[in-house]
């Protein structure tokens, strides 16, 4: 069971599901060749998958390519299914930092083969998070610098506002398929500039007004 926190507050979210947003970056899709998709493509992460601020990624033994992928992460309220855009935000809690680590190699051979790559997406370890900042602080999420940095070099360097959904429309959308509870966390899609991390890499990745997050490679 993962738990995380509300800054400012008392309260505290048992993580259930962690749905993630794919393509949701043109300057992402180019560098990795995909296409532009027309509709909302999503995965899920297990809570399994969830460490902390501080803690460390294990690359499983079946991959030689793990990148990272820094995101903004939203935490949902209340329950909700089929939610409008306009009412979307009233199901948001707050905003914090994730990282999606993902195999590359692995992703690859099983998008070539057509079958589905939650093992390249969910492993143990996958999905670093930062606790939350209440929505109240953060007036407009598609307006917040995002970097990540590894061994103080900068490799991700972008702002929220070039996400092509937005956090409402990612709601309405994801909410028709899967019903939302309180504590499920919505990941929101990677700029550009991913790649590959390894053994004793340190990855500091930030989202501004939002906060930071500071992983280590096993």
């Amino acid at each position: 069971m993962h738990i995380v926190r509300l800054q400012g507050t008392s309260k505290t979210y048992r993580v259930g599901k962690v749905l993630c947003l794919a393509r949701n970056y043109s300057e992402h899709i180019r560098e990795l060749g995909n296409e532009v998709p027309e509709k909302a493509v999503f995965f899920i992460k297990p809570a399994t998958s969830l460490i902390g601020n501080g803690e460390q990624i294990v690359i499983p033994a079946y991959s030689s390519d793990c990148h990272h992928e820094v995101e903004l992460a939203v935490l949902i309220s209340k329950f909700g299914k089929n939610i409008p855009a306009a009412e979307a935000m009233t199901h948001v809690a707050g905003y914090g930092v994730a990282l999606d680590m993902t195999l590359r190699d692995v992703q690859s051979q099983l998008k070539a083969k057509g079958l589905p790559w939650e093992i390249a997406k969910g492993f143990d370890t996958s999905c670093p998070l930062s606790d939350f900042v209440p929505t109240a602080k953060i007036p407009d999420p598609h307006s917040l610098a995002i970097s990540l940095s590894v061994n103080g070099e900068l490799r991700q360097d972008s702002t929220t506002e070039f996400m092509m959904r937005r956090i409402p429309e990612i709601i309405e959308e994801v909410s028709t398929i899967f019903s939302l509870e309180e504590g499920d966390i919505i990941l929101t899609g990677t700029p550009a500039g991913v790649g590959p991390v390894r053994s004793g890499d340190r990855l500091c990745a930030a989202i501004k007004g939002v906060g930071t997050l500071e992983v280590s490679v096993q």
